[in-house]
């Protein structure tokens, strides 16, 4: 567990947060199934959300073998996306992982690791914008006020849950302390704000640890954190596999074709 340091500018909130709530049904859960969860062969998950068609936002630790401290094999991760009583809105394999460089997966549960515990997964195949709208990042720092939070967890793990809203209790550099009900699971879990109509990702849960004496949820400023990403995801894109094309000559079907490598999908 993380103990925000005293020196900390922040005060508790003044309003009332809001219970968490789970969305036992697809019409509640509609609004938000571009949240969903990602599984990994080992049959732990934690909650990501669609940001493009093909991409979804988690936390970096998800995408790591715990022990080992090495990126699991983008094929072992399985993303679905609005998850709700065992039915899924999509379901999509794992193509690339990317998680932020910054992150140290063999230094364990840090402020310093929090500030970077971010990752990117492309998806093997994009999820239509008719079918699911993904969801915005928002440009700015966390601003004051409510947020809510949508994730799933220990004791609630085939089905969407929303608190309406928690609140912003502290900040130190890229790191905020947040009032949400979090829980194993809930890693990678959307933080939004909504300033500006539909929900925006202002910060993705990392973990839990304590401010002030009591439990809170610890989470990390976004906008260049995922520009960072987007950047490595471009540089390491898996260049597409060759394939081997025959050209036969002449027109008999037992003669020996010439051998001619190209790039799949030519």
């Amino acid at each position: 567990m993380i103990a925000f340091a005293l020196m900390l500018s922040g005060a508790q909130a003044q309003a009332q947060s809001t219970s968490l709530r789970k969305l036992n049904t697809e019409n509640e859960a509609k609004a938000w199934q571009s949240v969903g969860r990602l599984d990994n062969a080992r049959g732990a998950y934690c909650t990501g959300t669609l940001i493009a068609p093909d991409l979804v936002l988690t936390a970096a630790h998800c995408v790591y073998h715990r022990e080992a401290g090495t990126l699991v094999a983008p094929a072992d991760l399985m993303f679905q996306a609005g998850l709700t009583h065992g039915t899924p809105a999509a379901r999509r394999v794992v193509a690339q992982i990317e998680a932020h460089t910054g992150y140290d997966p063999k230094r364990g549960y840090d402020l310093e690791n929090v500030r970077y515990d971010l990752a990117l997964v492309r998806l093997e195949a994009p999820i239509p914008s008719h079918e699911l709208d993904p969801f915005a990042v928002f440009a700015g720092q966390l601003p004051n006020g409510p947020v809510s939070v949508v994730s799933y967890g220990r004791g609630r793990s085939d089905q969407l849950s929303r608190q309406n809203e928690c609140q912003v209790l502290a900040r130190l550099e890229r790191v905020v302390a947040l009032d949400c009900d979090v829980i194993f699971g809930s890693s990678g879990a959307p933080v939004f704000t909504h300033l500006n109509g539909r929900g925006q990702i202002a910060a993705v849960i990392s973990g839990g640890g304590t401010y002030a004496g009591h439990e809170v949820a610890f989470a990390m400023i976004l906008p260049a954190l995922v520009a960072d990403l987007k950047r490595q995801m471009r540089a390491n894109k898996p260049r597409p596999k060759a394939k081997v094309r025959r050209l036969g000559v002449g027109s008999n079907k037992s003669s020996t074709g010439a051998k001619f490598v190209t790039a799949k999908g030519s």
